[in-house]
C-alpha cells in the first residue's frame, strides 16, 4: 500500500532528522564542527486521472552549515592575532629585561659618573676612589647580567620556534591524510562532512602558526600555500619546513624555508603573513636585535668614552691612565668573512671594525656589498640607509668608509663583485665586560694639563674649562698674552716672536695645536670674561718635578672633573651619555607598547568574525531543542500513519476473507 511505504519514508526521514539533531547537540563544544541539517525533498507523485498522488519524503543529503567566506577571514584574522599576541608577549618580556629606578642599569652608570665628584674633591683619597672601582664592577656585572638575560630569552624563542616548526609539519601531514580519505569518500556523491570539517579545522590550527591560503581541487582535496605561492600540502604529498640560518647571522638569526624536491627554499619573512612563527621570527630577527644592539651600543659608548678620558689623566704615581673597564672592541665574530656558513664569498677580502666616533652610533647591523674590489655599499639594515663608497671625500685606506661613527676597515685581502659580509658591531660588546684593574691608586683623576692666571692680570678673565687631549701633552709652557679684550698672542709661535695675534671670543676653545689639527690633541683651554691688556694665562705640564724631586699632582683633580663631566655629553641620537640608558628603555618600550595595541585590535577583529562565523556554523542549543520537539512530533505522527496504514490493511484482508 502506499500509505505504507509513505509513513515508512516519513518515519526513516524523520528519523535521520532526529539523529541529526542529537549529533549537533552531542558536538555543541567539539572545535571545528559545523551544525549539520537535513535537507528532505518530496517524492515524484503518481499520476493519476485525478491528478498527481505525492509518494512520501525522502532524505536528499544532510549539509553542513558552512560560508566559505567567514571561514577563511575568520582563519586570516585569527592567524594575525596569533602573531600579535605572541610578538607582544615576548616584547614585554624584553622590555621586563631592562628596569628603571635604582635597579636599572642607567642608575648604576650614573653612580659611577657621580663618584667621581668625590675623588675630584679629594683626589688622594683612597675611600673615594675605592667607591668608585666598586660602582664600575657594579655597572659591569648590570650590563653582563643583561646581556645574559637576552641570551636566555633568545634560547626561549629558539626553543618555541623548533616546537612550532615541528608542528606545522604534523599538521600538514594530518592535512594530506585527511585529503586523501576525502578524495575517496567524494566518490560516493554525499560530502564527508566530519571530514570537511577536522580538515577545516587543522587547517585553522595551521594557520596559528603560519598563515595559509587553501585553493580546492576537482577531487575535493585543497591544496595549502604559505609564503604567497610555496605548496605546503598538495593532495596527499607534504613539503615539509624548517628553520634555516639567514644571511651571516648565526643561530640567532632565522628564517622559514620549504623543502621541496630535494631543494630547500627559503621564504620571505614578509610574505609570511599571521602566525606565530612569522611572529617569533619577527621579535627574534627584528626586535631582540634591536635590544641586543641598544645595549651593545650603550656598553661600548659608555666604557669607551670613560676608558678615553682615563687615558687622559695621570694616576698617583704619575702614570697614564690606563682602562676602568675592559675595552670592548669589534672582534672579527662580528664579521661574515668567506669561511662562514653561507659560503658566499669568492674573494678574499677580510673586513674588520674600527671606532671614528662614539657619539654617532647607531643600534644596528649593517649589510657591506662590494661591486669591485674597493667599490660598493653598505647598507643599514635598521632602516634601510644605503651608502656607497668609496666615499667622497675618500677615506684613508685600507678604511673603505666611516658610517654611524663606525669605520669599515678591509683588513686583508682583496673583494670580488658580488661578495657580502654582514657586520654586527654591537653584538658581544655587552657579553665580557668587566672592571679593568682593582687598585684605587690607578684612577687616572689629575689632568696631566694645568693652567695658571697671570698674578698681574688686570680684567675678569677666568677659566671655565681646560682639558687634555692626548696624554702627556709633551709640551713646554704655553703662555697667552692679551694685548686687547678680543685678541692675544702665544708664546709657542714659530718663528719668534710672536707677534701674531688671534682672535679671542669667550667661551669659545682655544685649541693647544695651531693651527688646528685633525684629530685633535695637545690641550683645549675655554676662556670667560674680558681681559685689559698684558693679562697672561698660562698652560703647562702637570708632571712636574718638587723641589724634592719628586712629582706632586695631590690637588689635580681635573681628570676626574672631565670624566665626570661625561654626564652631559652628546652621545645616543643627540642624548646626552647620562640619558642613554632612558632612551633605550623608550625605544623598546615604544616597540612594545605598539605590539600589544596591534595585539588588542586584531584579538578584536578576530572575536568578531568568529563570532560571525559561528552564527553560521556553530550549534544554538536552544534551535536543537526545539528540532528535537518538531521532529519527535513528525516520528511520532509518522508512526500514527504506519498503524492506521496496518489498520487498514488488516480490515481489507478481513472483507476479503469473508
Amino acid at each position: 500500500m502506499s500509505i505504507l511505504n509513505i509513513g515508512t519514508r516519513a518515519l526513516q526521514a524523520n528519523q535521520v532528522a532526529l539523529q541529526t539533531a542529537g549529533n549537533n547537540i552531542a558536538n555543541v563544544n567539539t572545535p571545528g564542527y559545523s551544525r549539520q541539517t537535513v535537507v528532505m525533498q518530496t517524492v515524484e507523485g503518481q499520476f493519476t486521472g485525478g491528478g498527481y498522488i505525492g509518494k512520501g519524503v525522502d532524505v536528499s543529503t544532510i549539509k553542513r552549515n558552512f560560508d566559505q567566506f567567514l571561514t577563511t577571514q575568520s582563519t586570516l584574522a585569527s592567524s594575525t592575532q596569533a602573531a600579535d599576541t605572541v610578538r607582544s608577549n615576548y616584547l614585554s618580556q624584553l622590555e621586563g629585561l631592562f628596569p628603571g629606578g635604582a635597579s636599572g642599569l642607567g642608575a648604576s652608570i650614573n653612580n659611577t659618573l657621580n663618584a667621581f665628584s668625590d675623588v675630584a674633591s679629594a683626589p688622594t683619597d683612597l675611600t673615594a676612589r675605592t667607591v668608585v672601582l666598586t660602582s664600575v664592577d657594579e655597572t659591569a656585572a648590570r650590563i653582563r647580567s643583561a646581556s645574559k638575560q637576552l641570551d636566555d630569552l633568545q634560547g626561549g624563542v629558539s626553543q618555541t620556534l623548533s616546537q612550532n616548526v615541528d608542528a606545522i609539519n604534523s599538521l600538514a601531514k594530518s592535512i594530506a591524510d585527511v585529503n586523501g580519505s576525502i578524495a575517496r569518500a567524494t566518490g560516493s556523491g554525499q560530502p564527508p562532512n566530519d571530514l570537511l570539517d577536522r580538515r577545516d579545522q587543522l587547517v585553522r590550527d595551521l594557520n596559528q602558526y603560519v598563515q595559509t591560503t587553501s585553493i580546492p581541487a576537482d577531487d575535493g582535496t585543497v591544496g595549502v600555500f604559505i609564503g604567497g605561492s610555496q605548496p605546503l600540502v598538495l593532495g596527499t604529498t607534504v613539503s615539509p619546513v624548517s628553520l634555516v640560518q639567514d644571511f651571516g647571522g648565526g643561530p640567532v638569526n632565522n628564517k622559514l624555508a620549504i623543502n621541496r624536491n630535494g631543494s630547500q627554499i627559503m621564504l620571505d619573512e614578509n610574505t609570511l603573513g599571521g602566525g606565530s612563527v612569522p611572529g617569533l621570527l619577527r621579535f627574534q630577527n627584528t626586535d631582540l636585535v634591536e635590544g641586543r644592539n641598544l645595549l651593545g651600543r650603550l656598553t661600548m659608548a659608555v666604557t669607551t668614552e670613560i676608558n678615553n678620558q682615563q687615558a687622559l689623566g695621570l694616576d698617583l704615581d704619575g702614570n697614564v691612565g690606563g682602562n676602568i673597564f675592559s675595552p670592548t672592541t669589534f672582534s672579527s665574530q662580528n664579521v661574515l668573512t668567506p669561511t662562514s656558513p653561507a659560503q658566499l664569498n669568492t674573494g678574499t677580502a677580510s673586513l674588520t671594525l674600527s671606532i671614528s666616533d662614539t657619539s654617532q652610533f647607531a643600534a644596528s647591523d649593517y649589510e657591506v656589498a662590494f661591486s669591485g674590489p674597493a667599490a660598493g655599499t653598505i647598507t643599514r639594515r635598521s632602516d634601510g640607509l644605503v651608502v656607497a663608497f668609496p666615499q667622497v671625500p675618500p677615506t684613508i685606506a685600507p678604511i673603505l668608509a666611516t658610517l654611524d661613527g663606525i669605520n669599515v676597515v678591509n683588513s686583508a685581502g682583496v673583494a670580488a663583485a658580488g661578495d657580502r659580509f654582514l657586520l654586527k658591531p654591537f653584538a658581544t660588546s655587552a657579553t665580557t665586560v668587566s672592571r679593568e684593574f682593582s687598585t684605587p691608586r690607578g684612577l687616572a683623576v689629575a689632568s696631566p694639563v694645568v693652567g695658571q692666571m697671570g698674578s698681574a692680570n688686570t680684567g675678569s678673565l677666568q677659566q671655565t674649562s681646560l682639558v687634555a687631549r692626548s696624554n702627556p701633552p709633551s709640551i713646554a709652557p704655553v703662555v697667552l698674552t692679551f694685548t686687547g679684550a678680543n685678541s692675544y698672542t702665544r708664546s709657542d709661535e714659530l718663528p719668534f716672536p710672536n707677534t701674531t695675534s688671534y682672535a679671542y671670543t669667550p667661551g669659545v676653545p682655544i685649541e693647544g695645536t695651531e693651527p688646528v689639527t685633525t684629530p685633535l690633541s695637545q690641550w683645549s683651554l675655554t676662556l670667560q670674561g674680558s681681559p685689559k691688556p698684558g693679562d697672561t694665562f698660562t698652560v703647562s705640564n702637570s708632571k712636574v718635578l718638587d723641589a724634592a724631586g719628586t712629582i706632586d699632582l695631590k690637588l689635580n683633580s681635573g681628570n676626574a672633573t672631565a670624566i665626570m663631566n661625561l654626564r652631559d655629553k652628546p652621545m645616543f641620537d643627540g642624548a646626552v651619555l647620562s640619558d642613554g640608558y632612558a632612551g633605550l628603555i623608550a625605544q623598546i618600550g615604544i616597540r612594545a607598547q605598539s605590539a600589544t595595541n596591534a595585539a588588542q585590535v586584531s584579538t578584536s577583529i578576530a572575536g568578531n568574525l568568529e563570532t560571525a562565523r559561528t552564527g553560521v556554523s556553530g550549534v544554538n542549543l536552544d534551535e536543537e531543542a526545539a528540532k528535537l520537539l518538531q521532529y519527535q512530533q513528525a516520528y511520532q505522527a509518522s508512526a500514527k500513519t504506519i498503524q492506521i496504514a496496518q489498520s487498514i490493511f488488516d480490515t481489507l484482508l478481513q472483507t476479503i476473507s469473508r
